[in-house]
């Protein structure tokens, strides 16, 4: 009996201690997500329709959407291309000297995400550093502002260490006597890697994957200041459509869409990242 009064006793002190961020998830993600499945279907009167939805389907937003795709993706793959070799450049080192590299780069993700972009700006426009730079040595100016590479350049770097710490967390896992035994087996580094390394890291590469493409997908601040008012990704369609044409049903009906994108996205990483073994942490 003593037993049973401590365990609904301890029960109900975690309940008590959930509540808050019960409270906060309903608040902050149930409500607002409600909102927005309730105004993308339906229209001005309240009506049910699915046209707010459909309208991803017109040429604008077409377009807008698979301009977005393609650049994100773009992005993912460089990302990935960058992450690897530096996490397995972080795993190969020792405690101190990984600790303070890591810290290299999980400091930029300190820094508030407009002002990285607003820098980046600086950098790239026409009369920014680079091209002064470029000037004083007679060199080609680098004009790359308000274009797709500029954009590409942005989401690589605000977003290249979502893709390298969980490969690194990765890699950190694999036991060294697995690596060992393989090569003492005969495998030479390649067959190692590919047959070894790389399946062991795959839960971290869909989990840096996914934190890549989505916020990618997503984004509108980085094709706004990178890309100028000359490239519209479906991020900025969206934006625009709530801040200035004030059609939260038609805004919404577009973010539905990129929400299924999102799910199925982290569909794919908790197939194949059952334990949790990509995370950051």
């Amino acid at each position: 009996m003593k037993d049973n009064h401590q365990l609904k006793t301890n029960k109900l002190t975690g309940q008590l201690l959930s509540a808050p961020y019960l409270l906060w998830a309903v608040i902050f993600i149930l409500v607002p997500l409600g909102m927005v499945f309730y105004y993308g279907l339906t229209d001005k009167t309240g009506a049910f329709t699915v046209d707010n939805v459909v309208a991803i389907m017109s040429a604008e937003h077409a377009k807008a959407l698979w301009l977005s795709i393609g650049l994100s993706l773009v992005s993912t793959l460089i990302c990935f291309l960058l992450a690897y070799p530096l996490a397995m450049i972080l795993a190969n080192m020792n405690v101190n000297q990984h600790s303070f590299v890591v810290l290299i780069f999980i400091l930029p993700m300190w820094m508030n995400f407009l002002l990285r972009t607003l820098a980046w700006q600086t950098l790239l426009e026409k009369t920014g550093v680079i091209n002064n730079i470029l000037q004083f040595f007679h060199l080609p100016a680098l004009n790359i502002i308000n274009t797709p590479a500029a954009i590409i350049l942005g989401m690589v770097y605000n977003f290249l260490p979502f893709m390298v710490l969980p490969i690194y967390n990765s890699l950190v896992k694999i036991d060294p006597n697995v690596v060992n035994a393989a090569r003492d087996l005969g495998a030479n580094g390649i067959q190692t890697f590919f047959k070894i390394i790389f399946p062991l890291t795959i839960p971290g590469v869909i989990s840096g994957i996914t934190m890549v493409f989505v916020p990618a997908l997503t984004t509108f601040v980085i094709s706004k200041l990178l890309g100028g008012s000359k490239i519209l990704l479906i991020g900025n369609v969206i934006e625009e459509e709530f801040t200035q044409a004030g059609n939260w049903h038609l805004g919404s009906g577009l973010s539905i869409v990129l929400m299924i994108f999102i799910i199925f996205n982290m569909i794919i990483s908790a197939i194949f990242d059952k334990n949790g073994e990509g995370s950051m942490l």
